[in-house]
């Protein structure tokens, strides 16, 4: 049961080219940035990237975007990224934009053994083009709702506050954000935490996502905790 590995050079070592990956995290907040700085290390090319955000340039999947290793970003927000914009404009870049929502629940549907799930947010948008709507009765009135598939992806990479060696995870208040749910979802989940404990050590009722959803485990460092729009009181 002991699913721990020495350092993020270790967790990432059987993800490769071509390989499609979950980051956790929500702007530059809970994102696992050893498992990222490890990726740029190793070189992998040709990934998508299912993600809240694509990072900043010099911070994040920044990283990997400045080093041209991400083929796809699959994202909800993704403006405060100059290198991303450039790649974009350029057709270097797939980028694939999607509803907040509708990206989270296309993680818990993957991670539910969901096949798809239908959701109001972009019927009628371009978001819709090339894919399937139905219609529900809803409150006794009919509506059109558009089929999203669940996200099919090789790996998941999460940041927790606390983890033990079992992989139970415990979040730190809006660090949980997008994690649980693509821990979940990820065909194998990497975890990264601030604090690694023994198995036994953390309150069960504490637990966000149990350790059956976590393949491998370690104890992160060098933490940068960034905040990404600073804003400060005129004196």
């Amino acid at each position: 049961m002991n699913k721990t590995v020495k350092n993020a050079d270790e967790a990432i070592k059987d993800i490769g080219d071509n390989t499609t990956l979950m980051l956790g995290g929500f702007g530059l907040c809970g994102i696992p940035e050893n498992c990222i700085t490890a990726l740029v290390k190793k070189g992998v090319k040709g990934l998508t990237c299912i993600s809240n955000n694509a990072g900043v340039d010099d911070f994040g999947i920044g990283l990997m975007l400045k080093t041209r290793q991400v083929k796809k970003m699959i994202s909800s927000y993704v403006g405060e990224n100059a290198e991303f914009e450039r790649q974009l404009l350029s057709g270097e870049l797939e980028v694939e934009l999607i509803p907040q929502g509708t990206l989270a629940t296309r993680c818990l549907a993957s991670g539910y053994g969901m096949p798809a799930v239908f959701t109001p947010a972009g019927v009628g948008t371009e978001v819709a083009i090339g894919k399937e709507t139905r219609k529900f009765m809803v409150d006794g009135e009919e509506k059109e709702f558009l089929m999203e598939m669940a996200f099919e992806s090789d790996f998941a990479i999460v940041k927790a506050w606390k983890g033990d060696t079992h992989g139970n995870l415990i979040f730190h208040e809006t660090a949980r954000n997008f994690n649980p749910m693509m821990a979940m979802a990820g065909k194998i989940t990497i975890a990264e935490v601030e604090e690694l404990v023994e198995a036994g050590q953390l309150e069960p009722d504490q637990i966000h996502t149990p350790g059956i959803y976590v393949h491998c485990i370690f104890q992160g460092s060098n933490y940068e905790k960034r905040i990404e729009q600073r804003t400060v009181r005129k004196k």
